[in-house]
């Protein structure tokens, strides 16, 4: 009983802290961290892994919210970044919903023939190509006039409640027929956007067919002829075109490994392999009976590493480029409740950056060629502000996650030598994730003669923690730096490039006015740090940098000579 007096009495002064202002006195302590960055160590070529986005509900892309976000993507890396979407079969007049969206691409007249009407997946594929962006292609859903149980066919998903699996999710009534349809697409690509630039394009075939309780309502049998057919109509269309799968959930099986004995033993061409890897957030309670967000970095990781064993165990495969065609903290965007809590703010961005970096470095452990880490966040348009989805953006409003691939964007040429005291190992993160002391790691790019490092600081626990002290000693700096540099420091953080704490300190408007929307556009920027110095003072091609890092910040430095 007096412990819990005692808690009590801490909880009730914390609570004073804030309201008094004296917050920063509670949290004065910080930790040291140390980071060393070697420009002269050369290490491998910036592989941009991060150009890779996606979402179930087609349809958006070519609505109002979704145009300038596709906008905002695409200028990141003009045609060298890739768009997925389920639903670009499915029988519908384009009408999108919650884990919805169609094009009607396939029906049938009264005689059983072949209407084949490329509108809707056209107007979709337009807006991606007229703001840089390349489609990688999902072959799916059923039409519904090709499906073996066609009704009942648009499912009724709401959050929480509601049957994914309707007509849409099963096999087709006539091979021939599915096969035919997916020639007949590909020609219609290759007539209206040209050979060359198809053939950049990524195609696979479904999405999760290892899960028959959502996506696949047929056997793994079945998913393996769909999978046959829908490749073979794509080649017979455009011989060269890349090709590849199976795109399936990171769950733990061995689809991976049946998928890839099938696709050998029949001659199935494959370019490249795709899994899908995911975390797994909690709700954790506190003694004082308030609860709190936990990531599940480590479930995320292990997903992604029981694929890469499989890819790995073959000789073949294994140098095959390979996309995580779905890599997120937890599996439902569409999805809302205390557990997706963190999606508005900077634990969100600070988890990419955390997750990318050890899904790389865990594809070089297994000798992976990853080609590319999909996100699978975009929009949900017409909702309100900051309602909690999984998404890149709110009402047309860049998240603080959306600033981390600004960041990523800015990475070039080749790594350099990095190492932080305080980075968690590999090892540690998958077998217990971030849960103790906090993870501040670090990656650095030399490009010609900019100098780019990105520092995160990352804990699965979405509570109050110690800022940490940085000091980062710069070495091996090339000649042209000479006696100074310029530095621009970037920050994402509660002060900086945050939408949603700006929303929050207006009071959580339900319909902002244009006053406050300016606001929040100004707020949603990339910024720098203004007291952050200018200039720099190198001496022997070497030079230091402090600053403090908020916990589930991240700082992003560029170095260029004066």
């Amino acid at each position: 009983m007096q412990a819990k007096l005692i808690n009590k009495q801490v909880v009730t002064t914390f609570i004073w802290l804030i309201t008094t202002g004296f917050v920063a006195l509670a949290q004065a302590e910080s930790f040291p961290v140390n980071i060393n960055v070697d420009a002269k160590q050369t290490l491998e070529k910036v592989n941009p892994v991060w150009r890779f986005f996606g979402a179930d509900e087609a349809n958006y892309a070519t609505m109002k919210d979704g145009r300038t976000t596709l906008s905002t993507l695409g200028a990141l890396a003009p045609d060298n970044v890739y768009f997925r979407t389920h639903n670009l079969l499915t029988t519908g007049d384009g009408t999108p919903a919650l884990k919805w969206g169609s094009t009607n691409a396939y029906t049938e007249d009264a005689k059983g023939n072949p209407v084949y009407d490329w509108t809707i997946v056209d107007r979709i594929f337009d807006t991606y190509r007229e703001r840089g962006i390349r489609p990688y292609v999902e072959i799916g859903f059923m039409p519904e006039a090709l499906s073996v149980k066609p009704q009942p066919y648009q499912h009724n998903f709401r959050p929480g409640s509601g049957d994914i699996r309707t007509g849409w999710a099963y096999p087709p009534s006539d091979y021939a027929r599915w096969e035919e349809l997916v020639f007949q697409w590909v020609t219609h690509c290759v007539e209206r956007y040209g050979r060359e630039e198809v053939a950049t394009w990524y195609w696979q075939t479904w999405n999760e067919a290892n899960l028959p309780q959502y996506y696949w309502a047929g056997t793994q049998a079945e998913f393996f002829k769909l999978h046959d057919h829908a490749i073979r109509g794509v080649r017979r269309a455009l011989p060269d075109a890349r090709v590849g799968g199976p795109d399936i959930a990171g769950a733990g099986d061995n689809f991976m490994t049946k998928f890839i004995q099938h696709v050998q033993e029949n001659n199935t061409p494959t370019d490249f392999l795709s899994f899908h890897a995911k975390g797994a957030p909690t709700i954790m309670q506190q003694e004082n009976g308030a609860s709190y967000v936990r990531m599940g970095l480590d479930t995320h990781l292990r997903a992604a590493d029981n694929e890469f064993v499989q890819i790995a165990a073959d000789p073949i495969m294994k140098t095959k480029p390979v996309i995580i065609g779905e890599s997120d903290p937890e599996g439902c965007a569409a999805c809302q409740g205390p557990a997706n809590a963190y999606r508005n703010g900077t634990l969100y961005s600070s988890y990419t950056a955390a997750s990318f970096a050890r899904l790389e470095e865990l594809a070089d452990r297994h000798g992976i060629l990853l080609d590319g880490i999909l996100s699978w966040s975009f929009e949900f348009e017409d909702q309100p502000y900051f309602a909690g989805f999984r998404q890149l953006t709110s009402a047309g409003i860049d998240l603080p996650v959306m600033n981390a691939f600004k960041l990523f964007a800015k990475m070039g040429g080749n790594f350099v030598f990095s190492a932080s005291s305080a980075q968690a190992k590999l090892d540690d993160i998958m077998a217990d994730g971030v849960r103790g002391t906090a993870d501040v790691g670090v990656r650095a790019s030399l490009d010609a003669d900019r100098l780019s490092v990105l520092v995160w600081h990352y804990h699965d626990d979405d509570v109050v923690g110690p800022d940490a002290a940085v000091q980062i000693n710069l070495q091996g700096l090339p000649k042209s730096f000479a006696k100074s540099a310029s530095l621009k420091h970037y920050r994402i953080d509660k002060d900086h490039s945050n939408s949603y704490a700006a929303w929050l300190k207006m009071g959580s408007p339900i319909a902002p006015s244009q006053t406050q929307r300016t606001e929040l556009l100004k707020a949603a920027e990339l910024k720098t740090i203004d007291a952050a110095p200018a200039q720099l003072n190198i001496a022997h091609s070497a030079t230091t940098l402090n600053f403090t890092l908020p916990r589930q910040g991240i700082s992003f430095l560029v170095l260029t000579p004066d």
